[in-house]
């Protein structure tokens, strides 16, 4: 398997990464300062969580037909627009924060605004990087996404915390920064990323007519039939909403087992840290794991690695006992999302993957805004040690989707992964001479 050196001589890919993590770190960065800055206005934890759902609901809905637009427009297109038009929206909140004219409503719309362009962005990366990266190199490509994310994660907090110390514009000043240099790296990129062709006459994209080809919804169902018909991608469907309801239910009534107790928020903060920096390690790892291990047999390890890591958190309510827990999970979480997301790559039809991921993204993440309420409700009626225990059954139980799926289990290692016909660009009118 290519190494992340040998990835990095893929210019049009080390564009397309470097910009797109120049602009996560500038949104984790408002991702933890939004909520602030609401609190500090009204006084109102209920506003200060309003802000970040409106940004989540609008991330969401925009997930589905981002997906639609991935496969039937010019993706660089559509993440430039995405990036250039955060930065606008960013620079507003700065302007009037900086003028003392920051209001609620606007603060709120913004976060709405600036979700719809980050769920725009995502299906048009993914298949952005179908087309730029080799199929051998999607683990390694999809690794270093990992990263990425982890960087930002371990990094955002802090940094915005630190910025909004400074003002409560500063955190937004700095996103408009990263999003405009992530706007101007991705104009580095010169592959073709306009829409691909279908690779077969049959494919479920080709449309019967041109009135199909322009309905939207026909676009989706085309996506929607392609993942229920096969049988892998029907599994995670399932297993993916699942599994991020019953996992983050379980950290989360962790945390909330900790915050009761009366840690020190220092010692809280220390776990989040351990686990970003695991979660690093991880992805550093990845491909090392995806390249020697069944990518199945990967999958349903993992699935089942929450379970006994789970027990420490049942038995100890110490932030030692979490980090221990949660940084190993983390730790092989980015070789089963790497090698799950490249597998999925490598089964899908070019021109099908922005409906693919989008579909996907929206499903696992439909389910992670009920996490909170699980455990709280739990917290309720159940002392925390059995709260703990029944999400670990939970987890149990999702783990048996994978387990009991033969399509899940016979993934082979990527070396023996099927290959599809590389990406090839839609065919352009001629041109219509002159004279």
């Amino acid at each position: 398997m290519p190494s992340y050196r040998t990835l990095a001589r893929n210019r049009d890919f080390t564009a397309l990464w470097v910009g797109a993590t120049v602009s996560e770190l500038g949104s984790r960065v408002t991702t933890f300062a939004m909520p602030l800055v609401a609190y500090a206005m009204t006084g109102s934890a209920l506003w200060a969580a309003a802000a970040e759902a409106v940004f989540l609901l609008g991330m969401v809905a925009m997930l589905l037909p981002a997906g639609v637009l991935a496969d039937r427009r010019h993706r660089l297109r559509i993440m430039r627009f995405s990036l250039g038009s955060g930065a606008l929206l960013y620079a507003s909140l700065v302007v009037a924060g900086a003028t003392g004219l920051l209001t609620l409503p606007h603060l709120l719309a913004v976060a709405l605004l600036t979700g719809i362009a980050t769920g725009l962005f995502a299906p048009a990366e993914y298949a952005a990087i179908r087309t730029v990266v080799a199929t051998d190199e999607l683990p390694t490509a999809l690794s270093q996404q990992q990263a990425r994310q982890h960087v930002a994660a371990l990094v955002g907090g802090p940094v915005g915390g630190a910025l909004f110390g400074l003002a409560r514009w500063a955190p937004f000043a700095a996103d408009v920064v990263t999003y405009v240099l992530g706007w101007l790296l991705l104009g580095r990129v010169r592959a073709d990323l306009s829409p691909t062709s279908p690779t077969s006459p049959t494919s479920p994209t080709s449309p019967t007519s041109p009135a199909d080809r322009a309905r939207p919804l026909h676009d989706l169902g085309d996506g929607l039939r392609f993942l229920w018909g096969r049988p892998f991608l029907r599994v995670l469907l399932l297993w993916s909403p699942a599994a991020n309801l019953a996992i983050n239910a379980l950290f989360f009534t962790a945390l909330l087992r900790l915050v009761e107790a009366g840690f020190p928020a220092w010692q809280i903060g220390l776990v989040e840290t351990a686990i970003g920096a695991c979660g690093i390690l991880g992805a550093i790892a990845a491909p090392w794991l995806i390249d020697r291990f069944h990518t199945g047999r990967l999958t349903v390890a993992i699935a089942w690695s929450f379970v006994p890591l789970s027990i420490p958190l049942a038995l100890w309510n110490h932030p030692w006992a979490m980090a221990l827990a949660a940084s190993f999970g983390l730790f092989l979480n980015p070789a089963g999302n790497a090698g799950v997301g490249s597998y999925r790559l490598a089964i899908t039809p070019p021109e099908l993957v922005g409906r693919m991921q989008s579909t996907m993204q929206f499903a696992s993440m439909v389910t992670m805004p009920l996490a909170p309420a699980l455990a709280g409700g739990l917290l309720a009626v159940l002392d925390g040690r059995d709260a703990v225990l029944a999400l670990t059954g939970l987890t149990a139980l999702v783990a048996l989707i994978p387990t009991l799926s033969l399509s899940v289990r016979s993934v082979p290692r990527p070396a023996e992964w099927p290959r599809l016909p590389d990406p090839e660009p839609a065919p352009q009118p001629a041109p219509v001479p002159i004279g």
